[in-house]
Order: C-alpha cells, then sequence, then structure tokens
C-alpha cells in the first residue's frame, strides 16, 4: 500500500496536471472562436462559388479546359490529406488517418496508385514511419494561417493533375458539424464534375461571357480549386480546436475524479495509521499496569 507521502506527492502532481489541461481548454476555446468565425462566414461563399460554377459548367464543352476533362483509365490519383501539427486532441488525428489510410487501400484495390500530399505534421509523421511515399508535405501552416498556404497546396496539386502525373485529385479533412462532432471528409478538386443543384429542375442558366469563356475559365477555376483547399483548411483548424477543446476538458474531468479518489485513498491510510497509533498507546498502557 501507498504511504501518505507517496498519496500526496500524487495528488500533487495531479493538481498541476489539471491546471495544465484546464489553460489549455481555455486557450483551445479562445482559438477555437475566432477560427469558427473565419470558417462560418466562409461557408456561404464557397457554396456559392460551387453553385455557380456547376451552373456554368453545364454549359460549355468539357474539352474546352482540362480541369473538366475526365481520363478514359485512371492510374493513379492524388490525395491531400489535412491533420494537425499537434495532438491532445483526443482522436482527430486518428480519425483524419484512418479515413486517408482506407482511402489508399481501396484504390489500392482497384490496381490505382496514391500520390499523397500531407498538411499538419501528425499526419506526415504517421506514414513517413510507416515508408510510405510522400510527395508534397506542409507542417506548421495552422499558427500563421493565410490564402498562400492554401494556393501553394493548391497550384502543387493542379500541377500534377496538368502534367499527366494523377488523373484525379481527392482532399480530405474534417468537417465541422458542432463543437462535439468533426467528421472526415472527402471531396474531390478535379476534375470538375457539375453539380446537381436546385436551380437545375427549373432550367439551366444561360452566362454572356466578356473576355471569352476560354480566358474566363482559365483564371476561374484555378480560384475554384484554391477556394476548395482553403475551405477545407477553415474546417479542419476549426476542428481541431473544438476536439482539442474537447479532450481538454474531459481531460480536467478525469483529473478531478482521480484526485477524489486519490484523497479518499489518502484519508483512508492515515486513519489507518491513526488507529495503529492509538492501539500502540493502549497497549502500551496496559503493559505498564501489569
Amino acid at each position: 500500500m501507498a504511504t501518505l507521502r507517496d498519496l500526496r506527492r500524487k495528488i500533487a502532481a495531479v493538481k498541476k496536471t489539471q491546471q495544465i489541461t484546464k489553460a489549455m481548454n481555455m486557450v483551445a476555446a479562445a482559438k477555437l472562436r475566432g477560427a469558427q468565425a473565419r470558417m462560418e462566414s466562409f461557408r456561404p461563399y464557397a457554396q456559392s462559388f460551387a453553385n455557380m460554377l456547376g451552373n456554368l459548367s453545364r454549359g460549355v464543352d468539357p474539352e474546352i479546359h482540362p480541369f473538366f476533362q475526365r481520363a478514359p483509365i485512371v492510374e493513379k490519383v492524388a490525395l491531400v490529406l489535412m491533420t494537425a501539427d499537434r495532438g491532445l486532441c483526443g482522436s482527430f488525428n486518428v480519425n483524419l488517418i484512418n479515413a486517408g489510410v482506407k482511402f489508399m487501400r481501396e484504390k489500392e484495390a482497384e490496381g490505382i496508385g496514391v500520390s499523397l500530399t500531407c498538411v499538419g505534421r501528425k499526419g506526415r509523421d504517421f506514414f513517413r514511419r510507416r515508408k510510405v511515399e510522400i510527395t508534397h508535405s506542409y507542417v506548421d501552416l495552422w499558427n500563421k494561417f493565410d490564402y498562400s498556404h492554401a494556393v501553394t497546396v493548391g497550384r502543387d496539386v493542379m500541377g500534377e493533375f496538368l502534367t499527366g502525373q494523377v488523373q484525379e485529385v481527392y482532399m480530405i479533412h474534417a468537417m465541422f458539424i458542432n463543437v462535439a462532432i468533426q467528421r472526415p471528409r472527402l471531396v474531390k478538386l478535379l476534375p470538375i464534375s457539375p453539380e446537381e443543384t436546385a436551380e437545375e429542375a427549373v432550367g439551366a442558366l444561360e452566362y454572356i461571357f466578356e473576355p471569352p469563356v476560354e480566358q474566363f475559365l482559365e483564371l476561374l477555376l484555378p480560384k475554384y480549386v484554391n477556394t476548395l483547399v482553403y475551405h477545407g483548411f477553415l474546417e479542419n483548424s476549426a476542428s481541431e480546436h473544438a476536439a482539442r477543446m474537447t479532450a481538454m476538458d474531459n481531460a480536467s474531468n478525469n483529473c478531478a475524479e482521480m484526485i477524489g479518489q486519490l484523497t479518499l485513498v489518502m484519508n483512508k491510510a492515515r486513519q489507518a495509521a491513526i488507529t495503529k497509533e492509538l492501539m500502540d498507546i493502549v497497549g502500551g498502557a496496559e503493559a505498564l499496569k501489569g
């Protein structure tokens, strides 16, 4: 049985851990407010952009731009996997990595190779330890969040697609549902497919282009891909902070429960020690009387 000194040391250590988890919970909550505000303000823009491009792409010839063209045979695809740079956020990174592993195994079962791009240290380290070839990796992007990072990632995967190294491009990021729920989401970036929208039931919209449609799409389509990547960045960032806040809150509650259990054990041990001392005193007094 542990001594009173050991129990006091354990209680003190758990209390210090609880202070750390509470502080991390507050930091994550503060960061979540900003990340959630950016994400929620960007969602309508991303959705409107997708709807507009869905309507537009139905009215043009797919041969007009490489981003619309489907390869007759898919031999290799690119996957952009987003994870966090740090841990202590529950099962957030594990869920994203598992989604990436599942996607890669499904493609390999179909005889399709996968070019992996990792955004975040946790995903990169996981696949690097398993000797998986990583085409591109980006770390330390979440602290200094900027649209230029999304442009860099988008430019690299678009380059692979345009040069024919891959025939399709996918992205996996966390989708922010609420503070308690964040789910991995698979998004197809390239080739771009006309999306089914509510406006299709009424009739396709007609556009008059100025400048010509080829020049217009040359500028618009890369921006669309960058917008999808940036949206993934925002969703993933908000999901990470929410997952860390929830994990640290659970850790603080577990610390409080552990402190209560250790205190109970310490009180029992102290009571047993006092009882033993009293019995020794009484026994000594009885011996003196005899």
